[in-house]
């Protein structure tokens, strides 16, 4: 005699057809009749973004066809339309249009390269690591793997392992990993009352104005005609900008560029880069919003002629990533509630190219006569 199936609550793995709970087709094999999946998201996925859900919940769905079906509308978020960086919720349902899936490839996962990071802090609940410039911190758009997913595979043991927050591709340094589900839900809240301290180290191009200790300019995220994502800066009245704040203060100068550290008050989407830009000053190696002509002659390399710039000292004459570093970070334990501090020092690269730069110039005090 067959056994009664006792009714579960639905989850992020559960289809919910109209008046009924049931569990949703394995996604991992073709389906003979796809149908429209509503998935109603549980503690497990609450806080993850769009996109990263999807890739998750789609085995075998190619990430250009999880983007598109986003971008178009077909998916649906408590029936509204949602962008790929839109963070669930405990109980969002999540419509997913009719799919016809293949199986993905068995050795698809073992393609993620086990790897462990430079580890700056860990106990039981939380890691805090010291991110390399060029990887992303998870797997999305055009990027098949990140930090998250190599940690993942380097540590099969580990029962739960969660971004805490996020740092940009081309941005190095301090980076939290929440090691338990209550920490990343307290980690988080930090983040979002703005009760965490982060500074960052960026060199810009030309000379910081010591006046200039705000920024307080307004930023709107968008999508491109290509659907990437981009931010700019806002000014006035507009509803579709959320204030953005940065104090910025000049650690040193140099003859053509300044290095800064840069405390953000508000952690918007490419907010350092973009403030800064604004002002007239970006990143060097910012391929975004910095001085695309500077970017291409440091990247171009070779013993050419460069204002400010001793080629001879850098490798291969050229410099090719985005000089903006996490430096510094401070948040309150997520049990213990202790005042933590976290430093990772500038990587070799970085102090390479401070090194390859010319002093700004003394600047003679009036009725001081030299020489």
């Amino acid at each position: 005699m067959a056994a009664k199936k006792a009714a579960r609550k639905p989850t992020a793995a559960t289809a919910v057809p109209a008046g009924a709970n049931a569990p949703v087709p394995n996604l991992s094999r073709p389906q003979a009749a796809a149908s429209v999946q509503r998935l109603v998201i549980d503690e497990g996925s609450a806080d993850q973004r769009l996109d990263n859900f999807l890739i998750k919940v789609l085995k075998g769905a190619p990430k250009t066809l999880v983007y598109r079906i986003i971008r178009s509308g077909e998916v649906r978020v408590n029936k509204g339309r949602a962008s790929a960086d839109t963070r669930l919720a405990l109980g969002d349902e999540v419509r997913v249009p009719p799919l016809r899936l293949t199986e993905k490839p068995a050795d698809e996962a073992s393609a993620v390269p086990a790897r462990e990071f430079p580890v700056l802090f860990e106990d039981e609940v939380m890691l805090v690591i010291d991110k390399p410039a060029g990887v992303a911190v998870h797997g999305g758009s055009g990027v098949s793997f990140g930090v998250i997913e190599q940690l993942r595979r380097a540590r099969p043991q580990a029962r739960f392992l969660e971004l805490v927050h996020r740092l940009d591709k081309e941005t190095s340094g301090v980076l939290v990993i929440a090691k338990k589900r209550s920490a990343l839900t307290t980690l988080q809240d930090c983040f979002r009352h703005r009760t965490v301290h982060k500074t960052y180290a960026a060199l810009v191009s030309g000379q910081w104005p010591e006046k200039k200790k705000v920024v307080d300019v307004a930023l709107h995220k968008f999508l491109t005609a290509e659907g990437e994502r981009r931010v700019k800066a806002v000014v006035g009245d507009d509803d579709e900008g959320r204030r953005s704040i940065s104090l910025v203060s000049v650690v040193r100068r140099f003859e053509a560029f300044s290095l800064l550290d840069v405390t953000i008050k508000t952690g918007r989407t490419h907010q350092i880069r973009v403030h800064l830009s604004h002002e007239g000053h970006g990143i060097v190696g910012d391929e975004k919003y910095g001085d695309f002509v500077l970017n291409k002659a440091l990247a171009r390399g070779g013993d050419g002629a460069l204002p400010g710039v001793d080629r001879q000292r850098l490798p291969d004459g050229r410099w090719d990533r985005m000089f903006l570093h996490a430096r510094y970070l401070r948040l309150p334990h997520p049990v213990t509630g202790e005042a933590l501090t976290f430093e990772a020092p500038l990587p070799p690269a970085c102090q390479a190219l401070l090194a390859a730069l010319a002093p700004a110039k003394a600047v003679g005090k009036p009725g001081v006569s030299r020489g």
